[in-house]
């Protein structure tokens, strides 16, 4: 397992943070990983950073997802290079033991139906000196675009009475100190907690991408509806998300895409 100084973590995220990158990338960049760590992509989706993470290091990579959909088109999409694992597998579920030198869980933490179990479970995979790097939407208004866009679908007539029966999926905490008091409960030494607001440019279609590709997951499924959601309430939906999103651009036609994210290192001692 690489060495990595700790001490040094928080410089660190203040020099990465200052630089135009994802916050993917940022989270790479904390965690070190060095050339033969063992490394698990916690909530890997469709595999994009596992792969990138098989550039980093020649040891063991396993990218485990609770989507049957996502950890089939992973393995699709990894063929042909050198091996990684991917297994359907939610982080409640995790049995590794003393297995990973660094676990690397990027934009998924919120997801996790009983976090607690999920930290506990991290803390038993990782080997003594591991690391664990999360990055993910914190605090409720994550984004104050996506509520401001929601709450107009809250409103509108053609959605808002079957909105009404949406039970939110997601796990939020509300500063960097009650995350930093999560990991702590289950032994892990954290070095880092910090909810940073991030801000960014784009056009309202590219902001409608980035709803699709994450926020919609939640809010457009059926499991977190107790009444039956159907193509006409979608498709409004998502009308009336596109349309706030115009709404909320310059006469440039950008908008300020606001995204308050957690990131969070911890050591397992």
């Amino acid at each position: 397992m690489s060495r990595v100084d700790f001490s040094k973590i928080a410089t660190k995220y203040e020099t990465y943070s200052l630089v135009q990158k994802s916050a993917a990338d940022t989270l790479l960049e904390l965690l070190e990983i060095g050339n033969s760590d063992d490394v698990l992509d916690l909530g890997c989706g469709v595999g994009n950073l596992t792969r990138k993470i098989r550039e980093i290091t020649k040891g063991t990579i396993i990218g485990i997802d609770p989507s049957e959909g996502m950890i089939r088109a992973a393995i699709e999409k990894g063929r042909g290079l050198d091996i990684i694992t991917f297994e359907v597998k939610a982080a409640e579920e995790m049995d590794y033991k003393d297995c990973f030198d660094v676990i690397f869980c990027n934009s998924s933490f919120q997801w996790f139906r009983e976090p607690q179990k999920a930290v506990e479970n991290c803390y038993t995979a990782l080997r003594k000196g591991g690391r664990i790097g999360i990055q993910a939407p914190g605090k409720r208004v994550y984004s104050p675009n996506f509520i401001e866009a929601v709450e107009k679908a809250k409103e509108d007539p053609r959605t808002k009475n079957i909105f009404t029966h949406f039970k939110e999926p997601w796990f939020f905490l509300e500063t960097a100190d009650e995350y930093r008091a999560l990991f702590e409960k289950y032994r892990f030494r954290v070095v880092l907690s910090k909810i940073e607001c991030i801000r960014t440019k784009h056009t309202p279609e590219e902001v409608l991408n980035i709803f699709s590709s994450g926020a919609a997951a939640g809010y457009l499924n059926q499991d977190f509806y107790d009444v039956e959601i159907n193509t006409d309430y979608t498709d409004s939906f998502k009308e009336i998300v596109k349309d706030a999103f115009v709404q909320q651009a310059n006469n440039h036609g950008e908008m300020e895409l606001i995204f308050n994210r957690i990131f969070l290192v911890a050591v397992k001692e």
